[in-house]
């Protein structure tokens, strides 16, 4: 499974929406204090580009002197139309500085050094340390996740729903949302098969009906690319005709 760090690195380098919480600024509204673009830096740090007159860019430029704690806060929802849709948040905490020179006219950079970070998505509740955020890898599929659970839901949905055939006759009785992200869920009958989440280690289906609860479906080996993701999809789908 992704660590911690770098599901939540994933996250910020993501397309999910995230907003920028600092003290005093309870008056801005979100959209205000959403950033037009976001980037991870090679220390770590995360820049975050804004229009020049936003109240952050005040904020932080009023703040040169003092240290401007910040959270930047992150929001995944899943893609495609499934029950309990926001599949996770995640939380990058540390002090806000203003960067001129290195966006265009009318724009201003500002840089979060981390100080702390967290993420509570589909995988649990855990902390991230700096360290550990700055070294961690973003998930290659990232990029082309959206587009991909999309295609799955729109073009393949038969051979989603196909893939309860592999949770086998652990899940025969009623399961819950636990045991079955362990792989021991039912067989789905029943129930509508949607794609949640795809990662380079696997891909998690949420299966909805009378009861609603998830199931991870492991590659064989982690994919690097679409063009592997594709083979790794081809040897899930063969083997739940099997």
């Amino acid at each position: 499974m992704p660590s911690a760090a770098e599901r939540t690195r994933t996250l910020v380098q993501s397309t999910c929406s995230a907003v920028l919480l600092v003290p005093g600024l309870d008056g801005a509204r979100p959209e205000q204090l959403t950033p037009h673009a976001r980037v991870v830096g090679p220390d770590g740090e995360v820049f975050l580009l804004y229009p020049a007159d936003s109240p952050a860019v005040r904020a932080a430029t009023h703040a040169q002197d003092d240290e401007l704690a910040a959270v930047l806060e992150i929001t995944d929802v899943a893609p495609v139309s499934v029950p309990h849709r926001i599949r996770g948040r995640a939380w990058v905490s540390g002090w806000l500085t203003a960067v001129p020179g290195l966006a265009e006219p009318g724009l201003m950079m500002l840089r979060l050094e981390v100080g702390e970070a967290c993420v509570d998505d589909l995988w649990g509740a855990e902390s991230v340390e700096p360290e550990d955020f700055a070294r961690a890898f973003v998930d290659p599929l990232v990029s082309h996740e959206a587009e991909l659970l999309q295609h799955l839901h729109s073009a393949h949905s038969d051979r989603v729903q196909g893939l309860c055939e592999l949770l086998g006759e652990r899940g025969d009785g009623p399961v819950d949302g636990a045991e079955a992200a362990d792989g021991k869920g039912g067989k789905g009958q029943g129930q509508r098969a949607v794609p949640l989440a795809l990662d380079r280690f696997g891909l998690r289906v949420r299966f909805v009906g009378e009861r609603c609860f998830d199931a991870r479906f492991d590659f064989p080996e982690p994919v690097r690319s679409v063009s592997e993701l594709r083979r790794a999809m081809r040897t899930l789908f063969e083997a739940a005709s099997h």
